[in-house]
């Protein structure tokens, strides 16, 4: 009996590119507010609103474009010009709509993985958003469930692994993220394997759990379906 039955994966910075497409935002944001303060300061006011509105939009593009706006309202005491508002209101739209190309070695180990295992896509985010990035990617029919959720913890992980598995014990988490995709996944009681992406948002980071058994860090995704079959 195989020991491994299902694969979870993250979608955003571990089957595409997401989080270079904020960065490039962020950058123009500053572009945008440069005669009120200094990059860094401007970087650092609008991860404190982000931080702070996480509760209330979730994750995803159309929460960190409020946070742009309610940044720079604080900026500019309320008083942020149309034309700011209109190009931040811009950006996040051309965010919406970026075409979605699966990073390199996706399909090969997906295909690959979907022949013998369960697939099912575990991400953050908004949910119209995500559902919609996924059809553009061409990955849809690998997977046979597809969960957004608010937060993932090991509540989350145990849930989705007893639902769409057989428990969390025969799962595995595949993600670019320690603190979302790997700890909570290894909490629940699963396999974790962590493929790091060249750049990650700060609320994303976390230490690595050295020494786990269960946890390994790849180099690329193309490795995961060798480490997965090695499992059993």
């Amino acid at each position: 009996m195989k020991r491994i039955t299902t694969i979870g994966l993250d979608a955003d910075d571990t089957l595409w590119h997401n989080e270079t497409l904020f960065r490039l935002t962020q950058e123009r944001f500053c572009d945008l507010l440069s005669d009120r303060a200094d990059p860094e300061a401007l970087m650092a006011r609008l991860a404190e609103v982000e931080a702070r509105n996480l509760r209330l939009y979730g994750y995803g593009v159309k929460g960190f474009t409020l946070s742009m706006i309610e940044t720079a309202m604080e900026l500019t005491h309320g008083e942020a010009p149309a034309s700011v508002v209109r190009e931040i209101l811009a950006a996040g739209r051309e965010m919406l709509n970026e075409p979605v190309e699966p990073l390199p070695g996706v399909e090969t180990a997906l295909a690959s993985l979907s022949a013998a295992y369960r697939l099912v896509l575990v991400t953050k985010g908004d949910l119209l958003h995500q559902e919609q990035k996924l059809a553009a990617s061409g990955l849809g029919d690998l997977f046979v469930a597809v969960e957004i959720v608010s937060e993932k913890t090991a509540s989350t992980y145990s849930a989705v692994f007893d639902r769409h598995g057989s428990g969390p014990a025969r799962s595995v988490m595949c993600g670019n993220s320690m603190r979302s995709d790997i700890l909570p996944a290894l909490e629940a009681g699963a396999y974790a394997a962590h493929v790091p992406y060249p750049m990650t948002w700060a609320h994303e980071h976390a230490d690595p759990p050295v020494g786990h058994p269960r946890f390994a860090e790849l180099a690329a995704i193309g490795e995961l379906p060798a480490w997965v079959a090695g499992l059993d």
